[in-house]
Order: C-alpha cells, then sequence, then structure tokens
C-alpha cells in the first residue's frame, strides 16, 4: 500500500491541530537558559523534553540537524530517537538539514532522509536548490516514492539571501520566482495540497509580486524572535496564507523546561496563527 502523500498528510495535521510548525533549536544558549549543560546529555534531555511536550498537539516539529551534528555520532543518535519519538506521537517531523548536491552525493542525501527504513527518515526535509532545480531532482521522485515532502529554499528570511535570491535572470524573473514556478509545476496534479514546498520568510513584507500559488506549503520562518507575528501573515502570503506553515523556534523553546509552559505557548502561537488565517 502506497503512504499518503505528505501534502495531504500536512493538510489534515493543519487542520486538526493548527497551522504551526515548532523548531528544535537546540543551540547552547536555550540548553543554557534550561539549567543543562551543552554536552549530550543536555541535549538528549533538551529534545526528549521539547517532544514529550510538543509532538502530540503540534502538527510538525522541525530539529535543526546542525545542532546535533556539532556533537557528532552521539548527537546523531539523540537525533535518530528524537525524530522516531516525535514521529511515534503524530508530529509530522520536518528535518531540517538543508542539503543540496548533484548526482550521486544528492541521492544520499535524499536517501539519508527520505528513505523509510533509514535512521534519520523524516517525514520532510529542508533542501536548497542553489545548485539548479534539476540537481534535486533525486530527493523529488525518492520523496514521491515515499510520500515525503520537500521545503526548497525560496525566499529565505535572511537578509544575505536576497542577493542570490532577488537576482534577475535574463528571462526578467528573479531567482526566487523561478524556484517559485518550478515548485508550481512539481505540485500541479495534487490534491489537497503539494507536497513540495517553499521556504519563504514571515520577515519579508509584502510579496504581492511573487506568486506564491504553488499548490504546496509554505513553511515561513521568521515568527517570534525574528520579530515578524502571526498577525502579519495576510500582509505578507495574502491569497496563499491559508497554506502557510508558521516556524516558531525560540518563541516557544524559551518557555521551557516546563512542558506546561511549552505547550501554552505553542497553543497561544497557533491560535493565533488561525485568527490570522481567517481574518485574512
Amino acid at each position: 500500500m502506497s503512504p499518503a502523500p505528505f501534502g495531504a498528510r500536512l493538510r489534515r495535521a493543519m487542520d486538526e491541530r493548527g497551522p504551526l510548525c515548532v523548531g528544535i533549536d537546540p543551540h547552547a544558549s536555550l540548553l543554557g537558559d534550561w539549567g543543562l549543560g551543552d554536552d549530550v546529555r543536555g541535549l538528549e534531555r533538551f529534545s526528549r523534553t521539547a517532544v514529550d511536550a510538543l509532538a502530540d498537539r503540534v502538527a510538525v516539529l522541525k530539529p535543526q540537524s546542525a545542532f546535533y551534528e556539532r556533537f557528532g555520532s552521539r548527537g546523531i543518535a539523540v537525533l535518530e530517537s528524537t525524530v522516531a519519538a516525535a514521529r511515534e506521537a503524530g508530529a509530522l517531523v520536518v528535518m531540517d538539514a538543508k542539503r543540496g548536491d548533484i548526482g550521486s552525493t544528492m541521492a544520499a542525501y535524499a536517501e539519508t532522509f527520505l528513505r523509510p527504513d533509514a535512521p534519520l527518515f523524516a517525514d520532510a526535509l529542508t533542501v536548497s536548490p542553489y545548485l539548479g532545480h534539476g540537481s534535486l531532482r533525486p530527493a523529488f521522485e525518492l520523496a514521491g516514492r515515499s510520500g515525503c515532502g520537500l521545503f526548497v529554499l525560496a525566499l529565505t528570511s535572511n537578509p544575505e539571501g536576497a542577493e542570490v535570491q532577488h537576482a534577475v535572470r535574463p528571462d526578467g524573473r528573479t531567482v526566487g520566482a523561478t524556484i517559485l514556478a518550478r515548485l508550481a509545476e512539481e505540485n500541479a496534479p495534487a490534491a489537497p495540497l503539494g507536497s513540495f514546498g517553499a521556504v519563504v520568510g514571515a520577515t519579508l513584507g509584502d510579496l504581492s509580486s511573487y506568486d506564491l500559488a504553488i499548490n504546496g506549503p509554505l513553511l515561513a520562518p521568521g515568527i517570534g524572535a525574528q520579530g515578524a507575528t502571526p498577525a502579519d501573515l495576510p500582509g505578507v502570503f495574502g491569497a496563499a496564507v491559508r497554506n502557510v506553515v508558521p516556524s516558531v523556534s525560540r518563541g516557544v523553546l524559551r518557555a521551557g523546561p516546563d512542558p506546561a509552559a511549552l505547550r501554552a505557548a505553542a497553543a497561544r502561537f497557533a491560535d493565533e496563527v488561525r485568527a490570522a488565517v481567517a481574518a485574512g
């Protein structure tokens, strides 16, 4: 039996649990804020607490692979257990690894995160298209077979991204607009939502000059600590706002380590996003 496509599972999860993604970003300052050491033991405690508090009620959890990789093989082992526990509790897991390469190397990255029997198997993966959209073909193909999704960097919230993403191609389109157009093509036949999304920053202001109607999800970092609020979403995303998956990390995680406080922070953001989407 073929797995349900990621887009369909994401649409259902957002409708049932609220349109929110919580990033699990165990960087040193947050570990310290929680009274934990900047070591594997602290990493494991932080991750377990976040998953236990949130995975049964938040639509999406998004672990940042870099914060686990910095501890070597023991950190990767914690990442494996974190992803497995989050998925078992019912959350969809987006692996924030931003992989991008060509040929067999891109295929190996895809197999690392998108092959169902892989230790780091996740529901979706963030990828970088800046070796060309076609370089991601192995990931698109394996994701499709596995019922997984991709989130492709398109219009990111970091100011440095503009020098690449806003660059104008010979055909008059920006690089970011080209990436969005390619994703619309990938998602064309899907319903109720395509599985191949874009990363589009919630801090970017009016994006009406871009066609965000890609029939796929728009992962929107920048809510909370980076300055954007749920109320900003309709103004940034316009008619595509219902397909936005706002991503909050520190705005929720700073409420820890108390599980009830983490749950309350996530619920508050989810309610604010629902209200903003309804108003938009």
